[in-house]
C-alpha cells in the first residue's frame, strides 16, 4: 500500500446527462491532488454496466471528456472480511485494494437523485456529496420547492402536471395553468436536470406539444411562471457553518432564449458569465443568506449549487432548484465560484473528500440497534 486514500471517480450513467458527467469527470481527474490520492475510475454506460477503467489508459487520453473502454472489466462492489469496499469482478476476482471514498461525478436520474446514494449506503461506502434524501428531494423539483416554501424561501407561481393527467384530459391541464399562470411560462421535467426537456412557451396553442415532449422525460412535470429576471447561482460547501460563496450571474445569449441545455454545454457562447454578479451589497448578501437557509433545509451534505431567480421589476429573489451534484466541468459555475471566493479547483476537490470521509465516520459511529 502507498499510504494515499484510495479514491473511486465514478462517472457516465444511464442518464440523459451521461455526457455532461464525462466532462465533469475529466475535470476531477485532472485536478486530484496525485499526492494524497490514489485513483480509481469506475464508469457507467449507457445501458447501466458498471466496469473500472484503467488509470494508465486514461493517462494517455487527452480530451474533455473521459473515455469508457468498452474492454474494461465489469465490476460489482462488495465489501472485504474487514468492511472495506471493494470493486469486485464478475468473475469474482478483486485487485486486492479497497476504496476509501467514492465521489460520483454523475447527474441526472438514477444518479444524483438518491438511487446511486442508497447503493452507496448499502454498500457501506463514504461517498461525496449529500445523502438518499437530500439527493433526492433536491432532483424533484416539486418537492424541493415546498420545502424551501417551508423555510421561508420565496417561490414563483408554479402548477404540477402528472403524465396521466395530460393524457386524460389535456385541456384540463392547459385550463388550470391558465387559470393561475400568465404568459410566458416554462415547461420543466420534475426529475430532471441540465435544462433537459425544458421548452419557454409563449403561446397557449404551443403548450401541448411542450408538454408532450417534457413528458418523455418524466412522469411529472412543472408548468412555472415565466418572470422577467436575472438568473443568480450560489455554490455551497458543506461546513459549521457552510461556506457560501460568491453569487455569479448567467446571461444567455439571446438566441437561446434561455440557459439551455444547448447553451450550456455545446454552444460556447451559449452563455456570459457575471462572477461576482453585478447586485448590491444588500443583495449579495440577501442571495447568500437564502442560499444557506436552503442548503441546510433540504438537508443537504458536502456541495450544492442554488439557484434563483432575481425579479427584474420587484427585485425580489426567487427559489428555483437545487443541484446537490453540481457540474464540475472546465466551464461548470460550481468550481468557478468557489475558486472566485477563494478555494482553488483542486482545493476543493480535497476538502470533499474529506468531508465524505468525516461524514461517514460521523455516520458510522450511530448506534444502530437498541440495547436499553
Amino acid at each position: 500500500m502507498n499510504g494515499k486514500t484510495r479514491v473511486a471517480v465514478l462517472y457516465g450513467g444511464k442518464s440523459g446527462e451521461h455526457e455532461v458527467s464525462l466532462k465533469s469527470g475529466a475535470s476531477v481527474v485532472r485536478h486530484l491532488d496525485q499526492e494524497r490520492f490514489e485513483l480509481i475510475p469506475i464508469s457507467i454506460d449507457k445501458q447501466g454496466r458498471w466496469q473500472q477503467q484503467d488509470p494508465k489508459r486514461l493517462a494517455e487520453w487527452n480530451a474533455e471528456s473521459l473515455p469508457i473502454h468498452a474492454d474494461a472489466p465489469a465490476i460489482r462492489l462488495a465489501t472485504d472480511d474487514a468492511g472495506r469496499l471493494e470493486a469486485i469482478g464478475l468473475d469474482g476476482s478483486s485487485a486486492g485494494h479497497g476504496i476509501d471514498v467514492v465521489f460520483p461525478v454523475i447527474h441526472g436520474p438514477l444518479c444524483e437523485d438518491g438511487a446511486v446514494q442508497g447503493l452507496l449506503e448499502l454498500s457501506g461506502a463514504a461517498y461525496v456529496g449529500s445523502g438518499v434524501l437530500a439527493s433526492a428531494v433536491g432532483m424533484h423539483k416539486d418537492i424541493a420547492k415546498r420545502l424551501a416554501a417551508l423555510a421561508g424561501l420565496p417561490v414563483a407561481p408554479y402548477v404540477m402536471a402528472s403524465k396521466r393527467e395530460f393524457a386524460r384530459d389535456p385541456a384540463a391541464v392547459a385550463a388550470a395553468a391558465q387559470a393561475k399562470l400568465t404568459l410566458p411560462v416554462f415547461i420543466k421535467p420534475c426529475n430532471m436536470g441540465s435544462s433537459v426537456g425544458v421548452h419557454k412557451v409563449k403561446r397557449w396553442e404551443d403548450l401541448d406539444a411542450a408538454l408532450a415532449d417534457a413528458f418523455r422525460y418524466d412522469t411529472r412535470v412543472l408548468i412555472e411562471q415565466g418572470i422577467d429576471a436575472r438568473e443568480i447561482e450560489v455554490a455551497v460547501l458543506d461546513g459549521d457553518p457552510p461556506f457560501v460563496s460568491l453569487a455569479s450571474e448567467l446571461n444567455a445569449d439571446p438566441k437561446h432564449e434561455f440557459y439551455s441545455y444547448e447553451a450550456k454545454y455545446i454552444d460556447q457562447d451559449g452563455a456570459t458569465v457575471d462572477l461576482p454578479a453585478k447586485l448590491e451589497p444588500g443583495q449579495m448578501e440577501r442571495v447568500r443568506e437564502l442560499a444557506k437557509t436552503a442548503f441546510l433545509a433540504l438537508e443537504c451534505s458536502g456541495l450544492a449549487r442554488v439557484d434563483f431567480f432575481l425579479d427584474r421589476k420587484s427585485g425580489e429573489f426567487y427559489f428555483n432548484e437545487i443541484n446537490t451534484l453540481p457540474g464540475f466541468t472546465a466551464i461548470s459555475m460550481y468550481p468557478k465560484m468557489m475558486e472566485a471566493s477563494g478555494m482553488a479547483y483542486r482545493d476543493l476537490i480535497t476538502r470533499l473528500i474529506e468531508l465524505a470521509l468525516e461524514r461517514h465516520a460521523e455516520r458510522a459511529a450511530l448506534k444502530t440497534d437498541y440495547d436499553g
